[in-house]
């Protein structure tokens, strides 16, 4: 066997490392200056941290921030396991076409989801407006703190879903099977069995969702906005020209302060998922029990899931659908006499938002292979590979997770900035491309790496004992036998590419246009009629790379 010779293993967590680092120490670095760093006048200063630390918007913002995550963490958590266990261990009718639905919140914009909650439930929405024909008033508001809650906990029930079903599946149903021999009934057996059994699956999913809290931003932006309700990403927002300039090392604070919060709540999720792990791997009985008959409750429960599909996917995409074909809104107005699609007109009419579309399939498509690419290539550097130099990559990509999209945005948009060399590449979707690949750094290092695992070691062993180079090991023997999972990876990174918003709020310009950034530009100069055929544009895209997904095989829990 030849002796292997890691240089190049070296040099991708070496490349991994400066990376992750280079982005998050400029924003420290611009923490401690009294300017931003390209100012000639900038100098050594806490002024910043004294300004916000003072500041009762920002100690608002971080109530409004811990509110909404707790809320949120509140509903998704016993809702998403309740969807876990009626979807993984019992008989609820129609299975088979609801679990393509399920996840469908993951994957639609944000903002996409936002914009519709406006249009359906705002005070002229259409189910509003209904609601008031019926009642004599609408007996809701969203543009309120609890709404906003409310709705974000809804919208992430899936995230909770997705740990609590593998989880679910992975168990064995002896203990369960015992009870209903007992003589319990369905809820008993969930709360008392099932449920207790994914204790730790559900914490690290609560934990997860949690902190997503602290990363919303559209939500709480178009939601909040008009009652003047901020959270810290709304708020590190309308910080960029507070002054009429750019306060660039206000803003480096408030992103120094959501990293001091979300980091250790991302090291605590790894701690949680690796004990999870553990916990699963307990299994009873290894073959599939009977689903556990709900009886004449399973069309209850089967109501309860539609229910929440409706109020979580069904009202806001309609409210975006209608919205884009009709002239006019408002009480009164005869829906049939104002149908129109001159805003689809408009949007292909209008060159930037045509780049946009473009350049978001574009960096979908090819960005998209090119980051599982990166992807791949990090976790092969890893893979198997028992050095200490590996675990620095562990904790590396983790970093880019605890920045949601906008603070990874502004500090891409910093280090082309601050490094001339790096510049021309600030007009171009290479530099969306870049910061697109280390926010979703974690998640791709994970899909390749599900696929690695499932790669026997004895078949690399055998390649090496012939001799091969770990390189040719890599390209003749691991590469072609994940090649399906790289194929996967890739269709859900495209989804991902194709929903994004916020990272590129900070870097769109002519040449980096993209649908995300595009729509929070347009809501905030009130093109609604544009916001919505576009939301419409961008939802469709999605529809199609999710019904690729599903031709193709691809397993999206």
């Amino acid at each position: 066997m030849k002796v292997e010779r890691p240089l190049w293993r070296v040099a991708v967590v070496v490349g991994v490392a400066l990376a992750v680092a280079l982005p998050l120490s400029l924003v420290i670095y611009q923490s401690f200056l009294s300017a931003p760093f390209f100012q000639p006048t900038a100098k050594g200063s806490f002024d910043a941290y004294t300004f916000v630390f003072s500041d009762k918007d920002f100690w608002t913002a971080l109530r409004n921030t811990v509110f909404v995550a707790t809320g949120m963490t509140a509903i998704a958590v016993p809702l998403g396991g309740i969807l876990a266990f009626l979807m993984i261990r019992t008989d609820l009718p129609g299975r088979s076409w609801i679990e393509p639905l399920l996840l469908s919140p993951v994957f639609v914009s944000p903002m996409v989801l936002a914009f519709g909650y406006v249009v359906a439930l705002g005070p002229v929405g259409f189910v509003s407006l209904a609601a008031k024909s019926i009642f004599g008033d609408v007996p809701w508001t969203i543009y309120s703190l609890p709404a906003i809650a409310v709705v974000a906990g809804l919208t992430h029930i899936p995230h909770v879903y997705l740990y609590a079903s593998s989880a679910l599946s992975s168990l064995g149903s002896d203990v369960e099977e015992a009870a209903r021999v007992a003589g319990a009934g369905p809820l008993t057996v969930m709360r008392r069995v099932s449920l207790p059994m994914i204790a730790p699956a559900l914490l690290f999913a609560g934990v997860l969702v949690f902190f997503l809290g602290f990363e919303m931003f559209a939500l709480p932006l178009i939601l909040g906005d008009p009652e003047g309700i901020l959270v810290l990403t709304s708020y590190l927002y309308k910080l960029t020209n507070r002054f009429g300039v750019p306060s660039y090392q206000l803003m480096a604070v408030v992103v120094v302060a959501i990293l001091a919060i979300s980091l250790p709540l991302v090291l605590l999720q790894r701690r949680l998922l690796r004990d999870a792990e553990r916990y699963v791997t307990l299994k009873g009985k290894g073959a599939r029990s009977k689903p556990l008959p709900l009886g004449k409750s399973r069309w209850i429960a089967f109501a309860g899931v539609v229910l929440w599909l409706l109020v979580a996917v069904g009202i806001p995409l309609a409210g975006i659908g209608l919205r884009s074909v009709v002239s006019a809104w408002g009480e009164g107005i005869n829906i049939t006499e104002v149908l129109t699609l001159d805003h689809f007109y408009e949007v292909f009419d209008y060159p930037p938002l045509v780049h946009g579309i473009v350049n978001t399939i574009l960096i979908a498509t090819i960005g998209g292979a090119a980051s599982v690419a990166v992807y791949a290539l990090i976790a092969l550097s890893v893979h198997r590979w028992p050095h200490p130099l590996a675990r620095i990559v562990d904790y590396a990509v983790l970093i880019p997770r605890a920045m949601p999209g906008l603070i990874a945005g502004l500090a891409m948009l910093w280090v082309f900035l601050f490094f001339a060399p790096l510049r021309p590449l600030k007009s171009t979707l290479v530099s969306l491309w870049i910061a697109y690949t280390l926010v979703w750094l974690a998640y791709g290092m994970r899909l390749i790496s599900a696929s690695l695992l499932q790669v026997g070691r004895e078949l690399e062993e055998a390649g090496k004992v012939a001799g091969a180079s770990t390189g040719r090991v890599n390209r003749e023997i691991t590469i072609p036998l994940i090649r399906f999972g790289l194929m996967s990876s890739w269709v859900l990174i495209f989804m991902i590419f194709v929903r994004e918003y916020s990272t590129g709020i900070y870097l769109l310009g002519p040449g980096t246009e993209v649908t995300g950034a595009q729509l929070i530009s347009l809501w905030g100069t009130g093109a609604a009629d544009v916001v919505s055929a576009l939301s419409v544009i961008n939802v469709a895209t999605l529809a199609v790379g999710l019904a690729i997904a599903l031709r193709l095989g691809v397993r999206l829990r």
